[in-house]
C-alpha cells in the first residue's frame, strides 16, 4: 500500500491509500463541520444539510442520485457527527470516474426551497422519533450536562425549535461557508488510480471558491453532575456516564482505547464479567471518543429499574477498584490482541480503509498505516494506562439515569 497526497490550487485536499491488491475502492468528501461548528439559531444545519445534498443538483435530480449510484453497485451514505460530516461510497474500480463524477456534483446541491421545507418535516419526525428511543435522548443531554457551554456539547440533530425555525437562507450561509475548499478533502483508499483522480477532481472542483474559516477548539471545562430523569414509558432503567478522557490529538489516545477495552468492552472485560455475564444486567460497556481539544469516556448501563440503583454502585465501585489497584499485565495483553485483531479485520475492506485514512486526516492530517497503528498498540505499558487513569479518572462522571424510576435513592 503507498499513501499519496495532492493540494488543488484552491486549497482542496487529495489524499489516498493505494493497494494495487484491493478488488474495491471507497471515496468520499469529509467535511471538517459538524454540531460544535454551529450556533444556538441554526442548530442541528449541519445534519439537516446532509440530507439536502442528496436532494439534487442543477445537473441531476434526487432520483437521478439514488439511480445513478445504484446503476454503478454502490455502497454509499453519508453521516454527521460532532465535528465532520461525510459523504462516500465504495464501488468496484472500473467505476471510479462515474462515482467521483457523482460523488463531487452532489457537494454543490441546489439546495432548493420546496426541497428544504419537505426535508425540514423529516428532520423534525427524525428529531421526535430519537426522543422515543432509549435512552431518549440522554446520551445528548449528558453532553450538555456535563460539558456546560462547550461546543461538543451540542446536539447533533439539533430541537424541534432550532430546525423548525431554520430558514433556507440561514442554510445556503452555512453551506457557503463550510463547504469550502480548505474546510474539506477527498480521501479514498483501495485501488485507486490515484492520478486519475486528482486530475478529476481538479476538473470538477478547481473553480470551487476558497474561505476563510478558523474552527474553535477549547479544551473541555467539565462539571461532574447527576440527573434522574423520570420515563414511565420505559421498560428498562438506562444509566449513562461520561468522564473526560485523551483528545483525538493526544498520544494517549491509544492508551485510553485500551482502558477502555479492558474495563468495559462488551465483552470480556471487566464490566462484562461484573455485570452482564452474571445476569445482573443486560448491558454494560465503557467506550472512549476522541475529539478536538476533548476527550471522552462513555458507559452505559441498562436493567431492571429494581436493580438499577445497585447495578450502577457496582459499576462506580469497579472503577475505583482499577482506580486504587490498577489492571494486570494478562488484561493488558489480552486488550492489545482484542484491539489488533480488530485492526487487521477491519483493515480487509477498502470502505473502511477509508475512514481510517480519512479520519486521521481530519483529525491530525496524518497518515497512519495499519503496521503503524499495530506498532503502537504493542507499544502501550501498564504504566501509559495507569497514567491515563490518574489523568482522566472514571470516578470523576457525570450520570444520568432514565426509565420508571421516579427518584433515586441518593446520589452515586
Amino acid at each position: 500500500m503507498k499513501f499519496r497526497s495532492q493540494t488543488l490550487d484552491n486549497g482542496l485536499e487529495v489524499v489516498a491509500e493505494c493497494n494495487d491488491a484491493a478488488h474495491s475502492l471507497g471515496v468520499g468528501f469529509f467535511v471538517r463541520t459538524g454540531a460544535r461548528d454551529e450556533t444556538d439559531e441554526v442548530a442541528g444545519v449541519s445534519h439537516f444539510l446532509e440530507h439536502m445534498v442528496f436532494k439534487g443538483t442543477p445537473r441531476r435530480s434526487a432520483d437521478d442520485v439514488n439511480r445513478e449510484f445504484d446503476e454503478l453497485g454502490a455502497h454509499y451514505n453519508a453521516f454527521t457527527s460532532e465535528e465532520n460530516t461525510v459523504y462516500y461510497a465504495a464501488v468496484l474500480p472500473e467505476y471510479q470516474e462515474p462515482c467521483v463524477d457523482l460523488i463531487a456534483d452532489i457537494m454543490r446541491p441546489s439546495l432548493r426551497e420546496g426541497d428544504f421545507e419537505m426535508e425540514k418535516k423529516v428532520i423534525l419526525e427524525e428529531i421526535q422519533m430519537y426522543a422515543d428511543q432509549p435512552p431518549f435522548g440522554m446520551d445528548e443531554k449528558i453532553k450538555e450536562l456535563h460539558f456546560g457551554e462547550h461546543p461538543l456539547a451540542r446536539s447533533v440533530l439539533g430541537s424541534l425549535e432550532s430546525v423548525g425555525s431554520l430558514s433556507a437562507a440561514q442554510m445556503q450561509s452555512y453551506f457557503d461557508s463550510r463547504y469550502s475548499p480548505g474546510n474539506m478533502f477527498v480521501g479514498a483508499a483501495g485501488r485507486i488510480d490515484f492520478d486519475a483522480l486528482v486530475r478529476q477532481v481538479e476538473q470538477l472542483c478547481g473553480d470551487w471558491s476558497p474561505q476563510s474559516l478558523v474552527r474553535e477548539v477549547p479544551a473541555a471545562d467539565s462539571q461532574p453532575n447527576f440527573q434522574c430523569v423520570h420515563r414511565a414509558s420505559a421498560t428498562q432503567q438506562y444509566c449513562l456516564q461520561l468522564a473526560d478522557a485523551p483528545a483525538s490529538e493526544s498520544d494517549d489516545r491509544y492508551a485510553a482505547k485500551l482502558l477502555a477495552t479492558v474495563f468495559g468492552d462488551d465483552s470480556g472485560s471487566r464490566l462484562y464479567w461484573e455485570l452482564v455475564d452474571s445476569g445482573l444486567t443486560e448491558s454494560a460497556s465503557l467506550g472512549h471518543y476522541e475529539y478536538l481539544g476533548a476527550g471522552m469516556f462513555f458507559s452505559w448501563l441498562s436493567c431492571d429499574p429494581d436493580e438499577a440503583h445497585a447495578n450502577l454502585g457496582r459499576m462506580v465501585d469497579l472503577q475505583a477498584k482499577v482506580e486504587r489497584d490498577g489492571f494486570t499485565a494478562e488484561e493488558l495483553r489480552q486488550a492489545q490482541s482484542k484491539l489488533k485483531a480488530r485492526v487487521v479485520l477491519g483493515s480487509e475492506r477498502p470502505r473502511n480503509r477509508l475512514f481510517n485514512v480519512g479520519g486521521n486526516w481530519m483529525q491530525r492530517r496524518e497518515y497512519r498505516s495499519v503496521a503503524d497503528d499495530l506498532e503502537t498498540v504493542d507499544q502501550v505499558t501498564l504504566d501509559d494506562i495507569h497514567r491515563v487513569l490518574a489523568k482522566f479518572p472514571l470516578t470523576r462522571h457525570t450520570t444520568i439515569t432514565i426509565g420508571p424510576l421516579e427518584q433515586w435513592p441518593d446520589t452515586p
